[in-house]
């Protein structure tokens, strides 16, 4: 079974990404931000996780106010670095754990949390700024470990309660702890500490609450979560209301833990800290994992049995995302001409696999929904080419298209999603059942 070996909390500030790209180690106001991050690096590199479960949030960067959730879950393969208006920093991208996030992605919807989810997002300085310091890397070999990250919304209001961020941190815990594979996994929140960027405020600070706060993350996190955000904001800044995130890392280590590490700067804006939880969590009691694993498959259990259903889930939406986002892309309408007047020229451009692209050729309806791709895709790609639904419905069922009207309550009933500037919707001939 997966193990949480323990949590750390971390700053986010930008300040640090750029002191580490700087080469600023060694000057004398930039040093403390270092030597608060080497202890923790030391301690990742003695303790050899597998996977860092990051807590962050972005920065208005991949994540826009047009759709703006509470709790994102990545689940994709890998996660390069933003561009947050000034070029990306000089990081190699970190490959994601995709099992593992697709995992806890069904327990926290088990447990009541409706989370969203992503893939193919960049990560900004929420999590690259903390990360660059937390591993050692090089553009060769890459990141020592994997990370799953989870993306939290707190710059828009009504954002998670503290209380809310530490029953998540207590569902990542199922979560973690019923994955079936043996990984050592850390959990890692960033954020604050005290700190406001906007307004006639911006530059408060309050260094005494930071340390209260230091305080009762170890030893009294249910306290915490009774604060409202507005109280966060008045002791800490607005911004600073952030760190309800460290309650969802608190949340998920055992009551007893151990501060093996700790450290305080204020070199400008933010109140900088860092500190390593080592989780004394003790063994399973009983079947408490086989139960949360059968209550997480419960909202599921007899579909995959139903004959010709394909759930659309996580891992279908990991295996054929790529085949997925072309056949979306068919919503521009600069996409679809340039689809409609040379096909083949935008397949062999598109990142897709030769088999991706052969079963877009052959428009093998059945066969590109058993791969993964779910049938709204395909709809889309029948409205740009003239095939109407009905078409794709008969070549689901292997049947030829007069066969498969025979069973409709209106025989001659045809459409699709397609509007004005749709493909050739005369459908005067079956199109090939494949």
């Amino acid at each position: 079974m997966a193990r949480i070996i323990g949590g750390i909390a971390a700053s986010h500030t930008p300040t640090i990404g750029f002191a580490h790209d700087a080469g600023k180690q060694n000057d004398p106001v930039w040093k403390p931000i270092f030597e608060g991050f080497k202890p923790v690096q030391d301690w990742i590199e003695a303790q050899r996780p597998d996977v860092l479960v990051m807590v962050y949030n972005d920065h208005v960067t991949s994540f826009f106010f047009d759709h703006y959730s509470a709790f994102t879950l990545g689940v994709g393969e890998r996660y390069e670095v933003a561009d947050e208006g000034g070029g990306a920093r000089e990081l190699p991208g970190v490959n994601g754990h995709s099992a593992l996030a697709r995992h806890i992605g069904h327990s926290l919807v088990a447990d009541e949390f409706d989370m969203s989810f992503f893939q193919d997002k960049p990560l900004d300085h929420g999590c690259f700024s903390p990360l660059s310091l937390l591993c050692a890397h090089d553009e060769t070999k890459g990141w020592p470990v994997s990370i799953v990250p989870l993306q939290v919304g707190v710059l828009q209001a009504p954002a998670p309660s503290a209380k809310r961020c530490l029953a998540l941190g207590r569902a990542l815990r199922r979560a973690i702890e019923s994955y079936p594979e043996d990984l050592r996994v850390l959990v890692v929140a960033t954020g604050g500490l005290s700190h406001q960027v906007h307004g006639e405020r911006a530059g408060f600070n309050n260094t005494p609450w930071d340390h209260r706060f230091l305080e009762l993350i170890q030893n009294d996190p249910d306290l915490l979560a009774s604060l409202t955000l507005a109280e966060y904001a008045e002791l800490g800044g607005y911004e600073a209301a952030e760190i309800v995130m460290w309650l969802v890392m608190r949340g998920a280590l055992s009551a007893n833990v151990q501060r093996v590490h700790q450290s305080y700067t204020l070199p400008s804006m933010t109140g900088i800290a860092t500190v390593v939880f080592e989780n004394k969590a003790g063994e399973a009691v009983a079947g408490e994992q086989a139960r949360h694993r059968a209550r997480m498959a419960e909202q599921m259990a007899g579909a995959e049995g139903l004959k010709g259903t394909y759930p659309f889930d996580l891992a279908r939406s990991v295996k054929a995302y790529r085949l997925n986002k072309f056949l979306h892309s068919l919503v521009n309408q600069a996409e679809r001409q340039a689809f409609l007047a040379n096909e083949e020229a935008v397949l062999a451009a598109a990142d897709l696999s030769d088999q991706e692209r052969q079963l877009v050729r052959d428009r093998a309806w059945r066969a590109m929904m058993h791969y993964g791709v779910i049938f709204f895709m395909l709809e889309k790609l029948g409205a740009v080419i003239g095939t109407s639904n009905l078409h794709i419905y008969a070549a689901m069922r292997g049947e030829p298209l007069e066969t498969f009207m025979q069973t409709r309550q209106a025989p001659g009933a045809m459409y699709s999603v397609g509007g004005k500037a749709a493909g050739q919707q005369s459908w005067a001939q079956p199109q090939t059942s494949k």
